[in-house]
């Protein structure tokens, strides 16, 4: 029996976050000759503990950039860690972005790039494409984070507006020898998308992007639409010469966050149920699903017995139509709340594993079966809560938000539930 279901849901995020630290991870997929100069560069919420791990196991000479979001940010001794703006980019992230391309734009074959990638390195990495102003960008960029557009249409249109993401920062490296390690925040673990695939291959085109700003009926500026039909904007294919100096390594993905978390499940004496590494969708909706399962398997002992554990990764989305305050976690939360309605033996958690639910000061949330009770108690009405997309407003004022401050990774949503027996 699990005696302190918060703080074991809580070990579970941790487990989570700690399987997908850099300090943890990137040791291991470094050449084992590690004697030569290397220049660094790179983008993303881990960018700057990733550098930090770099220098603490590389012997040879090391210098180059780096930029990671506002207080994300560690002290290294030979790589430059700067700070930006995300989820919109702000001028922080452009000149950072201008520099980055300076550093790798006269190389040489016998030199040798690190790019260090992880979640966040869209907006971070940001240099808009001739013709298009920053303002323009960001224009875009804040109609597609409250359209509900998945991570992957929106990282096609960033990358079609960008002078070096889509393999355009690959291009600039050419011909040096390029080694990418990244950390996957997407549904797929799709390189391509990963802080938008700046230095690898791009399947879409930009006919894709036009049809997504079509899709969500984005009111882009007049310079979006003329550079999308102009095709210098497309970026760089597949099988294009100059990515074959280009190699790409995954070292952490959400799959192995969702591992380590079933595997402290399973020590506990408890069932794990891994859902998926790759939800996407609405969350309330992607809540309901979860709801449904949740409580046939308490009634029914089905997919799984009970006492278990529902554990799920992805990026869910928010069509942000009301004025609340509330990431896409705290959504999925709000709406898992107001479907059980306070189903006896159910607690749940929802958090980003960079520690910031969206834009607001919170991971995400937790809940109980007496979240309903006390809401109430409260005055606090659920579904207007929903309707408002208020869910960091309903859990702060229960006391229920998860504050980590930034984790230094981003390995995208984890989510668990815990299902009791009936007598528990």
């Amino acid at each position: 029996m699990v005696e302190h279901p918060k703080e074991f849901l809580l070990e579970l995020f941790n487990a989570a976050v700690e399987a997908a630290h850099p300090a943890q991870v990137l040791a291991e997929h470094l050449p084992q000759d590690r004697s030569g100069r290397a220049i660094v560069i790179g983008a993303g919420k881990a960018a700057a503990a990733m550098a930090k791990a770099l220098e603490e196991h590389w012997e040879g000479p090391l210098s180059g950039l780096v930029v990671t979001r506002y207080e994300h940010g560690l002290q290294c001794d030979l790589i430059e860690v700067l700070e930006a703006a995300h989820p919109v980019p702000d001028d922080a992230g452009r000149e950072v972005a201008e520099r980055i391309m300076g550093l790798v734009s006269s190389l040489s074959a016998e030199d040798t790039v690190f790019c260090l990638l992880s979640g966040g390195g869209s907006s971070l990495l940001s240099l808009p494409a001739e013709g298009i102003s920053l303002a323009d960008k960001q224009q875009v960029n804040r109609a597609l984070l409250k359209s509900g557009a998945a991570i992957s249409e929106m990282n096609c249109v960033r990358k079609h507006l960008s002078a070096i993401k889509g393999g355009r920062l690959a291009k600039a490296c050419w011909p040096a020898q390029l080694h990418t390690f990244a950390i996957s925040d997407v549904p797929g673990d799709d390189p391509s998308v990963i802080a938008s695939g700046p230095t690898v291959a791009d399947p879409t085109t930009s006919s894709d992007a036009l049809g997504i700003l079509c899709k969500y009926q984005i009111d882009a500026p007049a310079s979006v639409t003329e550079w999308l039909n102009n095709p210098a904007s497309e970026t760089v294919k597949p099988h294009d010469p100059v990515l074959e100096n280009s190699h790409f390594t995954l070292i952490a993905t959400p799959q192995q966050s969702l591992e380590a978390a079933a595997a402290l499940v399973r020590s506990k004496g408890l069932t794990p149920m891994v859902l998926s590494d790759s939800i996407e969708g609405e969350s309330r909706e992607v809540a309901k699903v979860h709801a449904a399962i949740a409580v046939h398997a308490r009634k029914y002992r089905q997919p799984v017995g009970t006492p278990c554990v529902i554990i799920s990764g992805g990026e869910t989305s928010v069509t942000v139509k009301g004025n609340g305050r509330g990431g896409r976690n705290a959504e999925f939360l709000l709406s898992l709340a107001n479907t059980l309605k306070g189903e006896q033996g159910i607690y749940a958690l929802a958090a980003d594993t960079d520690g910031i639910d969206g834009s607001e000061t919170n991971a995400g949330c937790w809940l109980t079966p007496d979240t309903w009770s006390r809401a109430e108690q409260l005055g606090l009405n659920a579904e207007a809560s929903l309707e408002d997309n208020d869910g960091f407003g309903f859990f702060e004022a229960l006391g229920q938000l998860i504050v980590t401050g930034p984790t230094r990774t981003n390995v995208n949503d984890f989510r668990a539930i815990l299902i009791l027996n009936e007598d528990q």
